[in-house]
């Protein structure tokens, strides 16, 4: 099993199956890339480049809206990619949105 997961042909991002390291050279689509930052375990890794306001694609249905652009083997998460269905929350502001007990 490779690194990087498709999991439709139509996706323009892969999943990672194992951590990966800043550094590391992956194969996508016959083509040799560096991955430039660590990607954890399930998070999505650019397929082919993405602009700002593209679509990505999971399972071949859209689920968010790329906020900056990304150029293949780069992480896809929160900082470069808004929910389409959900807002995006991290701790910090679920503690800041708690009451104090």
């Amino acid at each position: 099993m490779g690194s990087l997961i498709l999991l439709h042909p139509d996706d323009n991002i892969f999943i990672c199956a194992v951590p990966i390291g800043a550094g590391t050279l992956v194969e996508i689509d016959g083509s040799a890339c560096c991955v430039a930052t660590d990607v954890p375990v399930g998070h999505k890794v650019a397929r082919r480049p993405l602009r700002a306001g593209d679509k990505v694609l999971r399972y071949g249905i859209a689920i968010g809206t790329m906020t900056a652009d990304a150029m293949p083997g780069d992480h896809v998460h929160r900082h470069n990619l808004a929910s389409d269905y959900i807002p995006s929350h991290d701790r910090a502001v679920l503690r800041a949105g708690e009451s104090e007990q």
